[in-house]
Parts: C-alpha cells; structure tokens; sequence
C-alpha cells in the first residue's frame, strides 16, 4: 500500500508527460470538421449583391467549389483578400462567399474598395447558416466536391501555401475521379 502512496503520483505524471509530448507536435490551426466527407449542409440565403436573389448551396454542386466564409470586421479576411483576388483571376475553381456576422453596406463597402473575387456570395447576417458549417469564426475556407460533399476545411486566411499543398491535390484527386 505505501508503494501505491508513491508509485501513483509517477504513473499519474507519466500519463500528463505523454499527452503533452503528443501536443508538441500537433498543429495547434486543426479543428477537425464532422462535415469532412459529409454533404455540404443545405441552405438558402439572400444573395450580397442581390437582396432579391438566393443563393443556395446547390449553386455550387457539379464542380469542384470553394467556400470562403468572411466578414469586414475580421483582421484574417482582410489580409487574405488580395490572395482570393489573385485566386479568382487564376484558378477555374469557382469561389463563392458567405458573408458571416456583417452588415450589408459594409460588406458591399468592402467589395467595392477592395475587388470582388466571389462568384456569388451569400449574406448571413445572424450567422445561423455559419454554424451549421461549424464556423468557429472567419475567415474559414471549405473544399466542397462537384456532388456537394465538403473535402477540406481551413481555419484562418487563405494563403498561397495553403492552396499549394491543401486544396490543390484534392482538386485534381477530384478531377480524376471524375474522368
């Protein structure tokens, strides 16, 4: 019994020291998604630029889509944006928006000022729409597959880097299993 009295304390730091060595090589930037591998979740929201049109998450079905989740007051989407400008003149993956926790003149304020990359953008004022993604925050950026299945899910602003080694191969994994 009194070497339980000792042994116990080792054991339970033991356990501690192997859990954090494991953390020290984990990207602390990884949230894992349920909706990897999961339809896209359905909605139907008024379009930015439009109020009279919707925009629905079957717009993006029959090809490889990219979904940008962004809004004016956060600092990641502003230092992203000139990478998405250069995505949208460059790549034939269509980008779309979903405008999240804004108001709709600052939104529009900011496309305006800043270039529009989106091929359509939908407008969550509330953020409803952006917790069924399981939005965290923005900017978050989904890989949704041409049959509407989310592929990948990047936490925080959109890099080169990021779309080299992370969107760029399921893409193309996408276009040849389609051919």
């Amino acid at each position: 019994m009194k070497t339980l009295k000792y042994l116990l304390p080792v054991l339970v730091f033991v356990v501690l020291a192997g859990f954090f060595y494991k953390g020290l090589f984990l990207d602390p930037r990884t949230v894992p998604s349920p909706l990897i591998g999961k339809p896209a979740p359905a909605f139907q929201l008024e379009d930015l630029r439009q109020p009279e049109a919707v925009f629905a998450r079957d717009d993006m079905l029959g090809k490889p889509a990219v979904l940008n989740v962004w809004a004016t007051w956060c600092t990641g989407c502003r230092q992203e944006h000139p990478f998405l400008m250069q995505l949208a003149r460059t790549s034939d993956v269509p980008l779309y928006g979903m405008n999240y926790r804004d108001e709709r003149p600052k939104a529009l304020d900011w496309l305006r000022k800043l270039g529009d990359p989106y091929a359509k953008v939908a407008f969550d004022p509330d953020g409803m729409v952006a917790l069924d993604w399981g939005v965290y925050g923005s900017p978050e950026t989904f890989l949704i597959d041409p049959a509407g299945t989310v592929v990948y899910k990047h936490l925080g602003p959109m890099t080169p880097g990021v779309w080299q080694q992370e969107f760029l191969p399921r893409i193309a994994q996408m276009e040849t299993n389609t051919q």
